[in-house]
């Protein structure tokens, strides 16, 4: 059984847990928060600097005279106004990290 998995099961039957066991399982699920919080921050970062560089890369577009909209711009834009998400996330949240998460330690 998973650690998630564990976590998970630990929540069914609360009233036949000792306090040590609540406390163990409180304290489990306060270190995955906390990689889930260090994970959203460094995803943030590189958000930050992919998003920096890509407006870098437009001002100096538009200082040398090219276009800073293309065609291909606008049939994006076009694809997502069609799309009728309303709100709904393209990304299934449910699914599991773990393999994202070998990824990422593999890259460092």
């Amino acid at each position: 059984m998973s650690d998630k998995e564990a976590a998970d099961s630990g929540l069914v039957n609360l009233h036949e847990r000792s306090p040590e066991e609540l406390r163990a399982l409180l304290d489990d699920l306060y270190a995955e928060e906390q990689k889930v919080s260090y994970r959203r921050r460094v995803l943030h970062g590189k958000i930050d600097i992919l998003r920096a560089e890509l407006v870098r890369r437009l001002k100096e577009d538009r200082e040398a005279g090219k276009d800073v909209v293309s065609g291909g711009d606008i049939e994006r834009l076009i694809d997502i106004l069609a799309n009728d998400l309303h709100g709904v996330s393209r990304f299934d949240v449910t699914a599991d990290d773990d393999e994202d998460d070998e990824d990422d330690e593999s890259d460092e």
